[in-house]
């Protein structure tokens, strides 16, 4: 069975994107088969073009369109021969469940069906954790100057709970958006792996950190 491991993080910034390529190198260097999904090729692949095509005609992105791609996707899967996917930011999208204002019961519905149809994978929620005021502050060094505001102007525009002006707000959601996402993981059984204070970490240990925490689920 393949084993579906989806990466996410306390806040933007924390080391998602560089633990996904650290992780499916290691990984490959195992001798497993990895496929590395990319945060933004939700964009590009094909079982994803609906979600992607009703995004950029509304604006916005309905529950039964998400349930729908990621069942189309983990169908490709097997022709693949893939052993692991090491996917960035993908299931269980509660950040885009709260976004589009979605409360807990509907997100809870929503857990239900999106685990009934990666019953023939195996997901397991890598969530590095830490503090998201330093988080964002690297990711705003990194991106640049105006990064962070565009981050905050698009939370404010969503209309997120609780809402967002500014940075300590933002930060105030992002510990709802932590607390909604690992709740629902939890509760539906899905595999779990939380690297607590990956932002003290090198990318080196949380590789092996998350490695050691994978252990009981891969192949």
């Amino acid at each position: 069975m393949t084993v579906l491991v989806s990466v996410w993080g306390a806040a933007p910034g924390v080391g998602k994107s560089t633990l996904c390529a650290g992780l499916s190198r290691s990984l490959a260097g195992a001798g497993l088969r990895v496929d590395h999904f990319r945060e933004e090729e939700i964009l590009s692949r094909p079982q994803f073009g609906a979600v992607a095509e009703e995004f950029g005609a509304t604006g916005a992105v309905g529950p039964e369109t998400l349930v729908a791609a990621t069942q189309r996707f983990v169908e490709s899967v097997p022709a693949r021969g893939d052993d692991v996917v090491v996917a960035d930011a993908l299931v269980p999208f509660v950040p885009t469940l709260l976004a589009m204002g979605h409360d807990d019961e509907a997100i809870d519905a929503f857990m239900a069906d999106l685990t009934r149809v990666l019953a023939p994978v195996r997901p397991v929620v890598v969530f590095l954790d830490g503090d998201a005021g330093t988080a964002l502050s690297r990711a705003g060094e990194r991106e640049g100057a105006r990064w962070l505001d565009r981050y905050i102007g698009k939370l404010a525009a969503y209309e997120v709970s609780p809402p967002v002006s500014d940075l300590a707000s933002a930060v105030a959601y992002l510990g709802r958006e932590r607390a909604v996402t690992l709740g629902a993981v939890r509760r539906h059984g899905w595999g779990l792996v939380v690297v607590e204070g990956a932002d003290e970490l090198t990318p080196g240990e949380v590789v092996g950190a998350v490695g050691r925490g994978l252990k009981p689920w891969l192949p």
